[in-house]
Formats: structure tokens, C-alpha cells, sequence
């Protein structure tokens, strides 16, 4: 069975039990939360979210760059006033380069990506720093609380770098 297969089978469970259609499309605590794709964060659980509190806009590496447009939309039109960047330990933005990425993609694909930006990082607090001032500094951005942490894999906290 595939895994969308067990998703498919996951969901008429949960359907069977949902109760919570009657949310409101903006988020109740006006928030959104900028955080990595990666598999071992569960937003939700690790910040106390239940439906309809958050906008929760994954991508790797939890970049401000590839969460601006999702930013802009949450705030002007559906009216978050907070933005939170979570960044992670053990993070796979460690592991390599725009060049050496390319280059794979070349070796693999037969694809020039020169006009990609892939958006690693080689220190993880900076990057936290980085993408909070990245928010805090552009002109689409409404001028709101802009705060950055680092979460840890091993033991589920977050830790306050901005």
C-alpha cells in the first residue's frame, strides 16, 4: 500500500470525528509561525497550536525568503500581526552549498539550476538573526513583533536567539 493510500484510510478516521468546521479562516492568535519542513518538528505540538490558532508556513530550512509571499497574504489579508522564524538543530541547510547542490543536479539530472538559490546556511544562529532582520527590514512586511528561536531536535525545546 502506498503511504497516500494510508493517508486516505488516516483520514476517513478522522473525518468520522471532526468537529471543527466551523473555524474562522483568520488565525485566532494572529500569528504566523515561519518554520522548517523538517519531518521531526511538529509545529503544533511543540508551540501548544491547536486548529485555527496559526499560520504555519514550512519550507526548508524554515527561510524568510520562501515564506515572504505566504507572509504578505497572511498579514494583509487575513490580518496575523506576529511573525515567529524557527529554525532546528541537525538541520539538512547544514549539509551542503548552492554550488555542490547544483552540481549534483547537473551530474543527475542533466539540469543547469544556476538560477536557483537553495538557501543553505552554515551557522544556525545566524541564520535565525538573518531571516528575523530579513522580515523586520522589508517593505512588505507590516511592522509587527518579529521573534526567532532555534528548536532542538533532541529535546523539543525551543531556545530564544532574536
Amino acid at each position: 500500500m502506498t503511504v497516500a493510500k494510508e493517508f486516505e484510510k488516516s483520514n476517513q478516521k478522522y473525518v468520522d470525528q471532526f468537529a471543527k468546521g466551523d473555524l474562522a479562516l483568520p488565525p485566532s492568535r494572529k500569528v504566523a509561525v515561519v518554520i522548517c519542513m523538517d519531518a521531526r518538528i511538529d509545529p503544533a505540538k511543540a508551540l501548544g497550536l491547536e486548529e485555527g490558532d496559526a499560520h504555519v508556513i514550512r519550507n526548508a530550512g524554515g527561510r524568510a525568503t520562501d515564506a515572504l509571499r505566504s507572509v504578505i497574504i497572511s498579514q494583509r489579508l487575513l490580518g496575523t500581526r506576529e511573525i515567529v522564524v524557527i529554525h532546528h538543530t541537525d538541520c539538512g541547510m547544514l549539509t551542503f552549498t548552492d554550488e555542490s547542490l547544483r552540481k549534483q543536479l547537473v551530474s543527475e539530472a542533466d539540469e543547469n539550476v544556476d538560477h536557483f538559490a537553495f538557501l543553505p546556511f552554515n551557522d544556525l544562529e545566524k541564520s535565525v538573526v538573518d531571516d528575523v532582520k530579513f522580515f523586520k527590514k522589508n517593505s512588505l512586511v507590516l511592522d509587527v513583533p518579529v521573534s526567532g528561536y532555534v528548536y532542538d531536535v533532541k529535546t523539543g525545546a525551543i531556545n530564544k536567539v532574536i
